[in-house]
């Protein structure tokens, strides 16, 4: 997506260890105007596809989640990273390690809210190693929902989420896949 793109030449940072820093537009002060577009996309993209669920997790994919699911028509469920007194009975839980918070969470969806008759679009800000969205998957896979596919804003496509990810057969539509950001140069596949 040429906007998302222009955007993170313009305003992303590429700092040590592999991180772009998009925290000025994306997962922390947040462009709703360019969310919207976003989710025009994966819309079109995703188009008779029946999705009548966005799940994501906690906290940068909310804000992309809930906006994407108003062209959809369809509510959002974001999984926690941690049980908090207001999710009481079962649950579904997996593990997910976390590239940029480095650690490992305890996330978690309540059963109320993921059932086998859901056909899920996955939504992350982000694609790196593919923790998080193995993780979504597993969480689908356990409430036994159709995970449609997964709408991703940025992609490192030069770290092995992506390529593990479509392995397993889960389509992955991504808004900008960064092939490389050597020497703090952006470039895009």
């Amino acid at each position: 997506m040429k906007e998302l793109e222009e955007r993170i030449r313009r305003d992303g940072i590429v700092e040590d260890g592999d991180v772009l820093k998009v925290d000025s537009f994306l997962n922390h002060q947040m462009d709703v105007e360019l969310f919207r577009a976003m989710g025009r996309e994966w819309a079109r993209l995703f188009a008779g596809e029946r999705i009548n669920k966005i799940l994501t997790i906690e906290a940068s994919g909310i804000g992309i989640a809930c906006v994407a699911a108003l062209e959809f028509g369809v509510p959002v469920v974001f999984a926690k990273k941690s049980r908090t007194r207001n999710i009481t009975g079962d649950v579904y839980h997996v593990q997910v390690p976390s590239f940029t918070h480095g650690g490992v969470s305890d996330v978690i969806v309540s059963k109320r809210f993921l059932l086998p008759t859901d056909r899920l679009l996955l939504i992350d800000d982000f694609l790196a190693n593919g923790a998080a969205l193995e993780g979504l998957t597993d969480l689908a896979e356990q409430a036994g929902a159709t995970v449609v596919g997964a709408g991703i804003a940025v992609e490192k496509a030069f770290q092995p989420g992506g390529e593990r990810v479509r392995a397993k057969g889960v389509r992955v539509e991504s808004l900008a896949r960064i092939k490389s950001m050597a020497s703090g140069q952006i470039e895009f596949c």
